[in-house]
Formats: C-alpha cells, sequence, structure tokens
C-alpha cells in the first residue's frame, strides 16, 4: 500500500468544534514492528474525541497538529508488520488507537487488536471499545460487581441510561443479580426499559431530580454518566458503603472524592478514567456474539459527513452510539 493515498479527516488546532475538522487526503500508513494496517469499515465517535479537541487533555496529553481523532475502530487486517503473530491479511478485527480513526486506513498495535468473529458487526465492534469498556470496568473493577445471577443482589443506578457508556452499563449490570434504577430523558424511557432496567426515571421530573427509587432502593452503584449532579443528591440515596463511579469528574467532583478519603467515610465518589485493554475489549466482543449484549446505534455517517456526526455527539442527546462507516 506504500505510495498510495487516502480519504482522512483531521483538525488542526485545539477549539473550533465540527467547523474545524477538515477533509483531506493523505499518504497510507505503512505498519511498523508489532503493527498491522486496518481498513477501517466503522469508527465510533466518544465525548473524549471531541473533548481532546477542546483542549481537556492538553496539560497531560498535548497533541500533535494535525492530528486525526478517534480511536475506536473495526475493520479488516490489510497488511502486518514484522513480529505480528495474532493476524494476518483478511482477518476482521476490532481495535482501539491513540487516534486516526476518521480515515480509510489506520495503523493499530496487535497489542491492542481483538479478533472480530461473523456474528459481530464492525459497526457493533467499533462502538464497544470506549464506551463498553467503561461500563465494564465501572461495574466489575471499580464497583465489584460479578457477572454471576447466584451472587447476593446488588442494587445499582445508572444516570444517562440511553447513551453509549449508559446502554451497555445497564445490560452487563442485569447479567449479574441485579435491581436496576435507571435516568433518562422522557423519550428514551421505554428504549432504556427494553435493554432491562427494573425502573426508569425521568431525570426532569422533579422525582428524577432526586434519584430516588420508586420503589425504595438504596443503591450499592451508581455509574455516573452525566454532569451537574452534586453529591449531596447522590449521598441519602446511597447504601452505607455506597460507591458512585463518575465518568466524567468535574473540579467538584475531585474535590468530594478528596474529602471522602480524608474523612474516611464509607461511602465514596470514584472519579474514573478508562483505557480500554484488549481482554476487556474480547470479553464484550463475545458477549455480543452470544447475544448477550446488543450495541443501539443512534446514527451512522459515511467519512465525508464526519462533520455531522461529530456535532451530534457533542449535541449530547444520542441514544447509543455515533458511527462514521469510511
Amino acid at each position: 500500500m506504500a505510495g498510495k493515498l487516502m480519504q482522512a479527516v483531521w483538525y488542526t488546532c485545539y477549539g473550533e468544534g465540527s467547523a474545524g475538522l477538515k477533509h483531506v487526503e493523505i499518504p497510507i500508513p505503512v505498519p511498523g514492528n508489532g503493527e498491522v494496517l486496518l481498513k477501517i469499515e466503522a469508527a465510533s465517535i466518544n465525548p473524549i474525541d471531541w473533548k481532546i479537541q477542546d483542549g481537556l487533555a492538553r496539560p497531560i496529553l498535548p497533541r500533535k497538529f494535525p492530528f486525526i481523532p478517534v480511536g475506536d475502530v473495526a475493520g479488516e487486517v490489510v497488511e502486518v508488520g514484522p513480529g505480528v503473530k495474532n493476524f494476518k491479511a483478511g482477518d476482521k478485527i476490532v481495535s482501539t488507537l491513540g487516534g486516526g480513526g476518521l480515515a480509510e486506513y489506520a495503523i493499530t498495535k496487535e497489542s491492542s487488536t481483538v479478533p472480530r468473529p461473523p456474528e459481530v458487526s464492525a459497526a457493533d465492534g467499533a462502538s464497544l471499545v470506549i464506551a463498553g469498556c467503561t461500563a465494564l470496568h465501572c461495574l466489575t473493577v471499580t464497583g465489584g460487581l460479578k457477572l454471576e445471577k447466584t451472587q447476593p443482589r446488588t442494587n445499582i443506578l445508572v444516570t444517562a441510561a440511553s447513551g453509549g457508556v449508559g446502554h451497555y452499563a445497564v445490560q452487563l449490570a442485569k447479567l449479574g443479580n441485579t435491581h436496576v434504577t435507571a435516568t433518562c430523558g422522557a423519550r428514551n424511557i421505554e428504549f432504556v426499559k427494553s435493554l432491562g432496567a427494573d425502573e426508569v426515571l425521568d431525570y426532569k421530573t422533579p422525582e428524577g431530580a432526586t434519584l430516588k427509587s420508586p420503589s425504595g432502593q438504596k443503591y450499592d452503584i451508581v455509574v455516573h454518566c452525566t454532569t451537574g449532579i452534586p453529591w449531596s443528591t447522590f449521598e441519602p440515596n446511597l447504601t452505607q458503603t455506597g460507591k458512585v463511579i463518575d465518568i466524567t469528574p468535574s473540579g467538584g467532583a475531585l474535590w468530594t472524592y478528596a474529602v471522602n478519603k480524608l474523612t474516611f467515610s464509607k461511602k465514596q465518589l470514584q472519579p474514573l478514567l478508562v483505557i480500554p485493554k484488549a481482554e476487556q475489549i474480547d470479553c464484550l466482543v463475545k458477549l455480543v456474539k452470544e447475544g448477550k449484549l446488543k450495541t443501539v446505534i443512534d446514527s451512522r455517517y459515511p467519512l465525508n459527513r464526519a462533520k455531522e456526526g461529530w456535532a451530534k455527539s457533542i449535541e449530547g442527546h444520542a441514544t447509543g452510539k455515533v458511527v462514521i462507516e469510511p
């Protein structure tokens, strides 16, 4: 593929939102040691992608421009670099990149890549990576939940349950012995119930704003997928050792986390940023293959309409995932 060109979308500075995305034609990259060249069939946009563009991670992960965004991809191996043992040209895969997903081709590391069986579409596979791994990590690692029906019952709250992380969190939680309360907008209540939630609150109602379980449950684990809810709202709804796992932590959340640690509070707020690992991605892919987990796709866009998909994600009301299909 050396010397051939591909279509890609990049930005050249921080800020500017969807208007900052530029369509370009650039050389197809060449895989190095331990790398594979992937023909991208689907890429999934996550809020972290446009937050990076806004400069959120600038102090710790400064970007070199121009930068091709998006890291959650699925497609077909075209070429492998030296030292690659587990993949060959023609293999279907799911992978996580450090960027480069809004393009026809991308380079990924073998160590960040898992096989994709025929039962899992490219769009489903790409959607799983950050959102699915975050939901899985929240529940099973930070929350300590075992996805087995034989365990003691755990009461769980999922906020923004119709979004990317939220819709996976509801489904994964119901694989265990759980009672799941969820919040979402009124238009998505039936959708979230269809994912398995035991009770659903409209977050815009007075009842929803308090986060109180209609059946009086106190929460052992909260998977918190939105912003603007203070600790004082969560605290009375938690069990004595309840834990709020915040995937979009603000300065206030970090302060609460520190205070709770210093005062040895049994109720905890835990900020969380997940870096997807191959073994987590593989676990999720297998669950989709087995019919135990499904991806809900809000909207699909071709690469030449990537700006629209970017704007849709920034808008913040997608039901499920936003996918780009080169």
